[in-house]
């Protein structure tokens, strides 16, 4: 197991978000690919914050009260975002998933956003592999 990398399981053409579209042209994004947050990158695929719906529904809120929802990506983006790597194994990501870690990790590659990969699809590789482990065994 411990050689089962991110890469082999991560989502590679997950939705990804600018800065500066619409606040309500991401949330639609997230809905359509029912998506539970996205990584917000630059002009040339960096990472550089992540959105959740969490962090959108919480000025969508605000900006309900008023019926005014002008609001960018970037303002409500957070940039202190965990990142894993491709080579990172999915075992170790299993792991620190139990504490109180995000549920959806930016997978990127030299600064650059290369995939996604989020519980379900860790559960699914750990899933995959313990039938593996269990036909070993038989």
């Amino acid at each position: 197991m411990e050689s089962v990398k991110v890469r082999d399981y991560m989502e590679r053409h997950p939705v990804v978000l600018k800065a500066d579209m619409a606040l309500s042209n991401a949330v639609e994004a997230l809905l359509a690919e029912k998506q539970s947050g996205a990584p917000v990158v630059d002009d040339e695929g960096r990472l550089i914050g992540f959105a959740s719906e969490k962090d959108c529904l919480s000025l969508m809120l605000k900006s309900s009260y008023h019926c005014d929802l002008t609001a960018k990506v970037g303002e409500v983006m957070r940039t202190d975002v965990l990142v894993v790597s491709p080579e990172d194994s999915v075992l170790e990501l299993a792991e620190s998933m139990l504490g109180q870690k995000p549920k959806i990790y930016p997978v990127v590659d030299e600064g650059r956003l290369v995939g996604m990969i989020n519980r379900t699809l860790v559960l699914k590789a750990v899933a995959i592999h313990m039938k593996v482990c269990f036909r070993h065994a038989v």
